[in-house]
Formats: C-alpha cells, structure tokens, sequence
C-alpha cells in the first residue's frame, strides 16, 4: 500500500546539484513555504519497483464522451501510482452537478490517487467552482490551482493556464529553486506548440512558465486542450506531449506540423502512462481497445 501523507519535506535524488551522482536525500524543510504555498494535496512515498503514472486530458461529458469510461477503466485496471489529469476535466461547463454525473462514475474511481490540473471549460463555472469542490483538497491552495508534490524521486508541478499567470510564474521559480529532485515533470491544460487545426496560440502566455521550466531543470510537459496526441523532441532540454485523449471523443486534425513535433495521432483516445526511474524515463500511449496507435520510447533526465 502506498504511504501517503501531507507532508512539505520529501525525498528526491541530488544529480542536478552535482552532488553524489543521484543518492536521495531529503529535500531541504523551510520556515515559510513560497508564496502562495509550496502546498500539495499529498506527496507519495514509494518504495519497491519504480512508479507508474497515467495522464490524459479532456475527459468526460454528459452525454457524447463515449470513451470516457473505457479510459477510466483502463486506469482502474492499470493500477497506476497517480493518475494527472490535464484539463477540461469536465464539460461543458465544469459544474459540480455535471461533475457527479459523469466525471465521478468513470474517472472519478481513481479519485484518491488523481492530482489534476484545471482547464478552460472546468472554469465556465465561475472561478471554477465546481471543480474545487469536486477535487477538494486534491487540486492544492483554493481558488489557485497550481501545486506541487513528490512522487519516488520526481518532483511534479500541476499548474493552471486558466490563472493569473504573473503571480504563478513567482510561484513557479521559487518552487524549482528549492527542489533537489533530478527529474522534474510539469503539466497543465493548454500547450503552446501544437500541430492541431484549432487551439494553435492558446497556449502563449504560458511561454514565461516554460522559460521558468527551462531555467529550473525540468524534463517533461504534459498538455491537453487539443483532441489528439503529440510528442515534441525535447525543446530547451524539455520533451512535451498533447494527451487530449480522456475521452471527450471529438478528434481535431492537424494543420501543419508543429516545431520539433515527432509523432502525431487523432485517431483514438487512451492514456501516457510513464514509467519515472530516478534518472528518466520510458513512456507509452495506450489506446482504447481497438485503437491500433502506440507510441514508445524513453528519455533520460538532465
């Protein structure tokens, strides 16, 4: 079972500070946490084998989600060590009632090992109420949005592209300034490169996060937003993916090939799921069964 608690002082490897080529130690404890709070809904211990994660965006609906549930099966059946999700958690609107009609039935019984990200429909509900109070605790200081934790040796930062990007970005630096963990993955909803046929600039703002990424160490971006799969060669040492395959079901093309964009799929929804040993990683997309799409590989952490 895993050991799970709320904790601000975790365990990571040293590799980035150039220490003892990756050992563990504890990650340094502070007096006061940065601004607005180095506050997770939980960090998780692993012990044994390396874990496993699986992430995918754009997920349920009322009525037209038709893979909605086939996907939340698969990660009831994976039994992933946490499940991220990247946004538009819940359409249309991201009510609380829309939520307990279709996002708890079928991803929701992989709650209590879910930490989500927020995306542009889950704040059609003003200033996203109803998913703070579906997720609770889970989706970090209220009304924010944007948190980080440990899981093994990685740090992971779950940030909102629906946010004050400014107050975020100083959130963001502060936060790698004080991680020890060689591998460092971050995720939220709307990408800033795609190839896909809508959505192509959505994700702009973010571009100061991505820089704040870069300058910290990070090795992996997780996005959502745009119905399909992309990888990207790593950018400024950072490899991206689009994981909009949660189950929305309504698969946009691509207009023209992305930068650095390697693999590109809109034919299946299905889930990332990441394998993160303490000096990379391997990923692969899993469709829904009868997609025939894949996607293999692995990286190593700078």
């Amino acid at each position: 079972m895993l050991a799970v608690s709320f904790v601000l002082v975790a365990c990571g490897s040293d590799s980035k500070t150039g220490a003892d080529g990756g050992s563990p130690r504890p990650r340094p404890a502070t007096t006061a946490p940065p601004s607005p709070g180095r506050s997770a809904p939980d960090s998780t211990a692993v012990a044994g084998p390396d874990p496993v994660i699986a992430a995918a965006g754009d997920i349920a609906c009322p009525s037209s989600c038709t893979s909605t549930k086939t996907v939340g099966d698969m990660l009831v059946e994976g039994n992933y060590t946490a499940v991220l999700t990247l946004g538009d958690n819940q359409y249309e609107d991201g009510r609380l009632s829309e939520y307990t009609r279709s996002y708890d039935p079928t991803w929701g019984r992989v709650k209590d090992k879910t930490y989500p990200s927020p995306g542009n429909h889950d704040y059609h509900d003003a200033n996203g109420a109803g998913y703070y109070a579906y997720f609770g605790s889970r989706a970090g200081p209220p009304g924010k949005g944007y948190y980080s934790y440990d899981i093994g040796t990685w740090h992971l930062l779950s940030l909102n592209s629906e946010a004050n990007i400014d107050a975020q970005l100083g959130w963001v630096k502060a936060d790698l300034a004080v991680n020890h963990s060689r591998c460092t993955l971050a995720y939220w909803h709307k990408p800033i490169w795609t190839s896909g046929n809508t959505h192509r600039h959505d994700g702009e703002p973010m571009t100061a996060i991505w820089n704040a990424l870069v300058e910290g160490g990070a090795d992996v971006v997780l996005n959502g937003h745009v119905h399909n799969y992309e990888r990207f060669a790593p950018r400024d040492g950072i490899r991206a993916f689009i994981v909009g395959t949660g189950g929305r079901d309504s698969h946009y093309g691509f207009a023209q090939t992305a930068s650095l964009s390697e693999v590109r799929d809109n034919s299946t929804d299905g889930l990332l799921r990441l394998t993160l040993h303490p000096a990379g990683y391997d990923w692969r997309f899993l469709p829904v069964p009868g997609g025939t799409f894949s996607d293999a590989g692995a990286g190593t952490c700078r």
